[in-house]
């Protein structure tokens, strides 16, 4: 026994070296994201930099995390998910960095899901609603917003129960946003006993509509949903209020679609917004009735004072706002594995006037409905 003790302490301390969770003790607790920063979806990027830095910037200048201070480094992978992995291996092995947060867009997370179960990282707060961050086990993941399937079963219950109506078509990106949107509609529809009337897709990161507007168009749809980038939505919207079929189909489009790029792009387009009906995961930018929006309001106008508010920029302020805060909670040495129970265990009422109640994966379990009405969005009642 005495002879095998070498050895068993060098496994011990092998195991150790493996399994340990890092502490982290540089002045600078880096945060790193893969964002799309130019490209077709370039105004996501932008909303997701500027909600996240107008919060950290007041982090660092209250010092709400002591000595410290948070920086949010971005790499652009303009919405492809090839250079998504470039950049997470960039900020995994050359960065360093303390966690993943903010990353924009179902196929480009999905091509980095590998990494991040081999490497056991944080990876908080995607901008995805996808049914797999939400069904996998893994403890390292953890979403903030509400899912697809939430923000589709919401529309859906809004339009069969006060609108009445059934004949819905879907317009969808062709790749794992648009099929995890697309599954999610069919399911809502089968527990509303309503029938798919007519679908079409189109590649990422193009304007292709054509096809997909042809093989929509003739079935008259009432309700067309759009599972999309706001640019190519737009497009097909433009298309659509032209044809005598579509005109007066109502739109639906789910928080990914970027609601506010989409009203700037049909506004270029000359085309009206009529009809536009829209699900959110936060409440509305302007209500400055809720304390943390007016918060996020008057923090947006100090640190970026020409960006204009929106949905994206909320939700990446009030993220940014529960990642500091489970930093700040941390006792004695920081490391990943407290920072995820941290972030797990935010308190409810710490984005005051929105309720987090941390549940399948996820903190924020609402969704909002929007109308697009008299050049504003206006929040939808929607019986349950």
């Amino acid at each position: 026994m005495i002879k095998r003790l070498p050895i068993i302490i060098f496994i011990f301390i092998i195991f150790y070296i493996y399994f340990k969770d890092d502490v982290f003790k540089d002045k600078t607790i880096v945060i790193g994201a893969s964002l799309p920063n130019s490209g077709i979806i370039k105004s996501w990027g932008d909303a997701v930099t500027s909600g996240v830095n107008s919060y950290l910037n007041y982090s660092n200048e209250n010092h709400l995390l002591g000595n410290k201070e948070i920086k949010f480094l971005t790499y652009d992978d303009k919405y492809e998910p090839e250079l998504t992995l470039e950049n997470t291996n960039k900020l995994i092995y050359k960065e360093k960095v303390f966690a993943l947060f903010g990353f924009v867009g179902t196929p480009t997370v999905k091509r980095v899901l590998p990494i991040l179960y081999d490497e056991n990282i944080p990876f908080f707060s995607a901008f995805t609603g996808a049914s797999f961050l939400r069904d996998n086990k893994n403890e390292n993941f953890i979403n903030f917003r509400a899912s697809y399937n939430q923000e589709i079963e919401a529309l859906i219950n809004y339009l069969s129960k006060q609108k009445k109506l059934n004949k819905v078509a879907v317009f969808y990106q062709n790749d794992d946003y648009g099929e995890e949107g697309y599954i999610s509609l069919l399911q809502a529809l089968k527990n509303k006993d309503i029938k798919l009337v007519a679908e079409g897709s189109y590649k990422r990161n193009t304007l292709s509509i054509s096809h997909a507007f042809n093989e929509i168009k003739d079935a008259n749809p009432q309700v067309i949903f759009m599972i999309g980038a706001y640019k190519t939505n737009s497009l097909f919207i433009k298309k659509a209020k032209e044809n005598e079929n579509l005109k007066d189909t109502i739109f639906c489009n789910i928080s990914f679609g970027d609601a506010n790029s989409m009203i700037k792009e049909l506004e270029k387009l000359d085309t009206n917004t009529q009809n536009l009906i829209f699900s959110q995961v936060v409440p509305s930018y302007i209500n400055s009735d809720i304390p943390v929006v007016f918060e996020y309001q008057n923090l947006m106008k100090k640190y970026y004072p020409n960006e204009e508010l929106g949905f994206l920029s909320l939700e990446a302020f009030l993220s940014a706002k529960v990642l500091v805060n489970a930093i700040s909670r941390i006792q004695g040495d920081i490391t990943r594995e407290k920072f995820i129970y941290m972030l797990k265990t935010t308190p409810t009422n710490l984005l005051e006037g929105i309720n987090i109640k941390f549940e399948n994966s996820q903190l924020l379990n609402n969704v909002y409905l929007f109308e697009y009405k008299n050049n504003q969005f206006l929040e939808l009642k929607n019986e349950k």
